[in-house]
């Protein structure tokens, strides 16, 4: 529930500050447990995470000790309770960490994985959002068994990528690597405000003094070194309607951020502004390094 809404039906709500180094630095010492059982891991946010153990030499090859092991170190080194979903196919491990929340697991074994995906409610997996649902069932398809039954073909034309994603795991089929590294397309900074704020003046306050300060600390970071290709500028309004721009420039700029501000702000419409934010989009990443191979 947005914030706004909460104070809403609930004036005298009391609001704690979020705490981002706390939770990155938490987020670190979990991300170092993970590393003690392998070196397989695809992070997918500050507490959730993909780990490879097919080849882990840790009690004795066996997926749901490993599990269980580490949700024990997490505990007795955060106090932090944690879920686990153990299964042989990625998009199964993320529906089964849900199952047992919280401070539980869920562990699907091989030889169960086609009668636990007939009977999984096409909601429950990842990529499906609630109009996509809405359009499955209009057409009469409610569980992964209702599309293995239908006719590939027929899925296809219906529903596209979605039709065939959903073809393949309504078969047991994930054929998805844990990938340990993402190659970062973008990077990105933004501020959620307590107040609202409406003016060009108070926007590029928070800009000049915050934002654009972080993004630059951010981009000096990125290896290997990338240059920017774009820059955009993301404003969310007090109606919750998020609007976005970017441009073609081929460096970090301050100024050009003006011109940017000043562009999405002729969609403001009196609305008064509760997000603001800042981005770059990266060269990719295969081009920065023959680029630096030349430079050498």
């Amino acid at each position: 529930m947005p914030t706004a809404q909460a104070l809403k039906l609930c004036p005298n709500l009391l609001l704690v500050p979020g705490r981002m180094e706390v939770y990155k630095e938490t987020s670190k010492h979990i991300r170092e447990i993970f590393a003690r059982y392998t070196s397989l891991i695809e992070p997918l946010s500050l507490d959730e995470a993909y780990l490879d153990v097919t080849d882990s030499p840790h009690c004795q090859n066996s997926a749901t000790r490993i599990a269980e092991r580490i949700r024990a170190d997490i505990w007795n080194e955060l106090q932090l309770t944690a879920s686990a979903g153990v299964a042989p196919l990625k998009f199964l491990a993320k529906i089964a960490s849900d199952m047992n929340k919280p401070n539980g697991q869920f562990v699907i074994p091989p030889d169960q994985v086609q009668q636990v995906v007939d009977e999984l409610d096409l909601g429950k997996i990842p990529g499906v959002g609630k109009v996509s649902l809405e359009k499955l069932n209009s057409a009469g398809f409610f569980t992964c068994l209702d599309i293995r039954k239908s006719d590939y073909r027929e899925l296809i034309v219906r529903f596209g990528r979605l039709g065939a994603s959903l073809w393949k795991k309504s078969h047991g089929i994930d054929e998805r690597q844990v990938v340990v590294e993402r190659e970062r397309k973008s990077i990105g900074v933004e501020r959620t405000f307590s107040v609202n704020i409406s003016s060009f003046d108070e926007c590029w306050q928070v800009i000049e003094d915050k934002l654009y300060p972080e993004l630059e600390s951010r981009l000096a970071r990125a290896t290997p070194k990338r240059n920017v290709i774009k820059q955009g500028i993301k404003v969310k309004f007090a109606d919750f309607k998020l609007t976005t721009i970017e441009h073609v420039h081929n460096q970090l700029d301050l100024p050009y951020f003006k011109d940017l501000l000043r562009e999405v702000l002729e969609r403001q419409q009196g609305r008064e502004i509760r997000l603001l934010g800042l981005s770059v989009m990266l060269e990719p990443l295969e081009q920065a390094r023959q680029l630096s191979m030349f430079e050498e």
